[in-house]
């Protein structure tokens, strides 16, 4: 009964979240680059390797294979910082469906669809073992790509320059790190109103004079502020991402 509550209020706040707008001066978000699915790395030529690879895996129940939030936003900075022929972006997607019952998972996501990430992440090292590449991933994306990545052979891991999370799923129980992988080559945003990846508390405003917890750390239970990190994915992120990528 528990795990079909959880569903249940999972899809009824997706549903209902708010989608904030932001001005933010880093990418021109008004005209997208990048829609909610791309490809750009298993299309592109091996002749005409980009500076820059950007591989992504989506929240649950987003479309496409990047999603319509985090995703495309880090992608289109990237592309506005170092142009749109200079960056790669690609989704996870196949058999990565982002459905809600995986989240539930060990791994918090299906071994498929770690599988299908370390594909992604080998397949750029196949064709373009030049270029930087750097990856993300949104909610139980972040879990695929904390997965996948500590699993990597030496030499892919070397190439990738750093990593963005944004909601962490795993990230209580692996300390905030990505196990099996240098720390600087990565960034966690965490809103500390999100129960999901927040490691103290999350708090519910109850009055004026106290706060009271709403639910226990590192959990499934979704609040609205695991819906609110469309600035980060706008600008700290890609500001951290090129620093890393230089």
């Amino acid at each position: 009964m528990k795990f079909f509550s959880i569903l249940s209020l999972a899809v009824t706040l997706a549903a209902a979240a708010p989608v904030e707008v932001v001005d933010t001066g880093v990418a021109d978000l008004q005209v997208r680059q990048t829609g909610a699915t791309s490809n750009e790395l298993e299309s592109g030529s091996s002749s005409a390797c980009p500076k820059v690879i950007f591989i992504f895996a989506r929240a649950s129940t987003e479309p496409g294979n990047m999603g319509i939030s985090a995703g495309p936003i880090v992608g289109d900075a990237l592309k506005s910082r170092y142009g749109s022929s200079q960056v790669w972006v690609q989704g996870v997607g196949g058999p990565y469906s982002a459905d809600l019952a995986s989240n539930f998972l060990p791994e918090g996501t299906s071994t498929v669809a770690i599988n299908e990430a370390k594909r992604l992440f080998t397949l750029a090292n196949t064709k373009c073992p030049n270029s930087a590449v750097v990856a993300g991933g949104y909610s139980q994306g972040t879990a695929v790509m904390a997965s996948s990545i500590s699993t990597l052979s030496s030499t892919i891991q070397n190439q990738i320059k750093g990593v963005v999370l944004f909601g962490y799923t795993k990230n209580l129980q692996n300390l905030g790190r990505i196990p099996n992988f240098p720390s600087s080559k990565l960034s966690v945003y965490c809103d500390v109103a999100d129960a999901v990846c927040y490691g103290k508390q999350a708090y519910f405003p109850s009055s004026k004079t106290s706060e009271k917890p709403l639910t226990r750390p590192g959990t499934l239970f979704i609040l609205p502020a695991h819906f609110l990190y469309q600035t980060d994915a706008a600008v700290a992120a890609p500001i951290f991402l090129a620093g890393r990528i230089g």
